[in-house]
């Protein structure tokens, strides 16, 4: 507890700016871009965050893992205080690799983190998320390892319907990610298609990282959210008779709204420990 309440503290003060006197400055916490994206026909905007190291001259040709977060712009700077935090020398932490964090902006979430439509009674635009994720893959991806100092291991981070997509991309042996965090993900969107991708699933994604959280998400909804996770972290694991690198974790006191950042300090921290 006194490390969470650390790192809340870290990320509160990494918003802020300092006005004292005739000495202020900025405190960046990172940046943004725009990338025209021909396969969404849209331009994405994304938020992104270098390591405390990025920028030193002692250090030109160091390289960094990546972290693509999902609803960007709601866990950019949880994330950035968490990843710096955990990451900086300035502590002695050495829980995970310095990183670079791009954090995609929403367009359309519906659109983009669900693979498959449901019915609803409006009108809706959903089923985009293989398209998403060619996205990242073929434009996103080439376009960061090109412009920044990038070493080839990713980590895809998602909540609710991003958790969703991350478990997709888990099973798409294509896929461009290395590592996933998928945080109290919506699984009931399309429960039995989920199932039948497990059965499906390649060793290429088994040999992969996941980090699955799970939410109380109270007495009405606790059984069928939790039931839902536990059923799908034992059908993965069922696939291979070897140990496989997945993990799940249940936070009783959190809900879907407030276990993004606890889950995220411990997701990070099992995709980054020593096997």
């Amino acid at each position: 507890m006194k490390i969470l309440t650390f790192v809340i503290l870290y990320i509160l003060l990494s918003g802020v700016q300092t006005t004292f006197g005739q000495n202020e400055t900025d405190i960046i916490v990172g940046s943004k871009f725009v990338i025209k994206s021909n396969i969404l026909d849209e331009e994405r905007t994304c938020l992104i965050s270098f390591p405390d190291s990025y920028n030193n001259s002692s250090e030109v040709d160091k390289k960094y893992p990546v972290i693509i977060l999902l609803d960007g712009y709601t866990h950019f700077k949880t994330a950035s205080g968490i990843v710096h935090f955990m990451s900086s020398n300035r502590n002695r932490n050495n829980l995970m690799p310095e990183s670079i964090i791009i954090a995609i902006e929403n367009v359309d979430r519906e659109r983009d983190f669900t693979v498959t439509k449901i019915k609803t009674k409006r009108p809706n635009n959903m089923g985009g998320g293989r398209i998403f994720l060619n996205f990242i893959k073929k434009e996103l991806v080439p376009y960061i390892d090109k412009k920044y100092k990038t070493k080839p291991f990713r980590t895809l981070v998602g909540h609710s319907l991003g958790g969703l997509l991350t478990l997709n991309s888990y099973m798409d042996e294509n896929s461009v990610f290395n590592a996933y965090i998928s945080i109290d993900p919506s699984i009931w969107w399309n429960e039995e298609m989920m199932k039948n991708k497990v059965d499906s699933i390649s060793s290429i994604s088994l040999d992969k990282k996941l980090y699955i959280a799970t939410a109380n998400q109270g007495e009405a909804n606790y059984e069928r959210n939790k039931q839902r996770h536990d059923s799908l972290y034992t059908l993965i694991t069922k696939k291979s008779d070897k140990p496989l690198n997945i993990e799940i974790e249940y936070f009783e006191k959190e809900n879907h709204r407030s276990v993004p950042l606890v889950a995220l300090y411990e997701g990070l921290k099992y995709i980054n420990q020593e096997e």
